[in-house]
C-alpha cells in the first residue's frame, strides 16, 4: 500500500505541470525583474534620502497605529463572530469581510462621505468639536485600518474557533467572571492566531494605496505614505519608486517569513 502511494505521488500529468511552471513564472518573473532593475550602486544614497526616510517614517507610524486600532476593536469582533450566539451573524461575518472584495478606492469614498466635513459623521465631528479627518495624518490611519481589520478579525475568529473550550468552561466552573476568563484563558490560547492577524493587518495596512489617497489625499510629511511615494516616483525619478517599492518587498517578506511557522510549514 505504501509503495503504491508514493508511486501515485511520484506521477505528474504534463497537463497539470505545465500551467503549474507558467503561474510560477508569472509570479516570481516580475520580482526578478524589480531586483534586476534597482540601482545598487546608489541604494544606500537613496534609501536614506528625506523624501524616502519621510515616506518610511509616516508609513511605519500610520501603519502601527492602524493595526493598534485595529487589536483593539478587531478582537472583540472576532470573538463576538466566533463564540456569541447573536441573530444575523452570517450576515455580520459577510459585512466584516466586504472591505476584502471592495476596491480600496471605493472605500475611499465611503469613508469621505462618512467622515468628511459634510459627511454622516464627519459634520458633527467638525462642527461640535473642530475635526476634520480627511486629508490628514489621522485620517490615512481610518483608511488603513478600515482596509485592513477584516484580516484580523478573520485570523482571529479562526483562532477561536480552533480553540479547545474546556479550559473556559473549567474556568467558569472554578467562578472566574468571563471578563477574567478571556483574559487569563482564552486570549493566551489563541494568541498565535493574534498575532498572525496582526502581522498580516500591519502589513496590508503598510501597503494600502487606494483608499489612503482618495480619503486623505497626498500631502508630503502628511498623507504621503511609501505606496503614494511609489507612485508619484514613477513620473519623474523610476530609480527612486524602485527603491521604494524593494523596501515594500522587504517588508512583505519579512510579513512571510514571520507567518512561515503558522502556514507555510503547517501546509507541508
Amino acid at each position: 500500500m505504501s509503495s503504491r502511494r508514493r508511486l501515485t505521488r511520484g506521477r505528474h500529468p504534463v497537463v497539470l505541470v505545465l500551467p503549474a511552471v507558467c503561474a510560477l513564472v508569472f509570479l516570481v518573473v516580475p520580482l526578478v525583474g524589480l531586483l534586476a532593475r534597482a540601482p545598487w550602486p546608489t541604494l544606500a544614497d537613496r534609501l536614506s534620502s528625506p523624501e524616502v526616510g519621510e515616506a518610511l517614517r509616516l508609513s511605519l507610524l500610520c501603519a502601527t497605529l492602524a493595526t493598534v486600532i485595529c487589536l483593539f476593536l478587531g478582537i472583540p469582533l472576532a470573538w463576538l463572530l466566533a463564540r456569541a450566539r447573536v441573530p444575523g451573524r452570517g450576515l455580520i461575518r459577510a459585512l466584516v469581510t466586504v472591505p476584502l472584495v471592495l476596491p480600496p478606492v471605493v472605500g475611499g469614498v465611503a469613508l469621505l462621505l462618512v467622515f468628511g466635513r459634510r459627511g454622516l459623521l464627519g459634520q458633527y465631528l467638525y462642527d461640535w468639536f473642530g475635526v476634520s479627518l480627511p486629508f490628514t495624518t489621522p485620517g490615512v490611519v481610518i483608511a488603513e485600518a478600515f482596509v485592513a481589520m477584516p484580516f484580523l478579525v478573520i485570523s482571529v475568529e479562526g483562532a477561536l474557533r480552533a480553540a479547545d473550550t474546556r479550559y473556559e468552561e473549567a474556568a467558569a466552573t472554578l467562578g472566574a467572571s468571563p471578563w477574567y476568563t478571556f483574559r487569563r484563558v482564552t486570549l493566551p490560547a489563541v494568541l498565535p492566531g493574534v498575532v498572525a492577524g496582526g502581522v498580516l493587518c500591519w502589513a496590508r495596512a503598510l501597503g494600502e494605496f487606494g483608499a489612503t489617497i482618495t480619503f486623505a489625499g497626498n500631502f508630503p510629511g502628511r498623507t504621503t505614505t511609501m505606496p503614494l511615494a511609489v507612485y508619484l516616483a514613477l513620473e519623474t525619478d523610476p530609480d527612486a519608486a524602485i527603491v521604494l517599492s524593494l523596501v515594500l518587498l522587504a517588508v512583505s517578506v519579512a510579513v512571510l517569513v514571520t507567518l512561515r511557522e503558522r502556514w507555510i510549514r503547517g501546509a507541508v
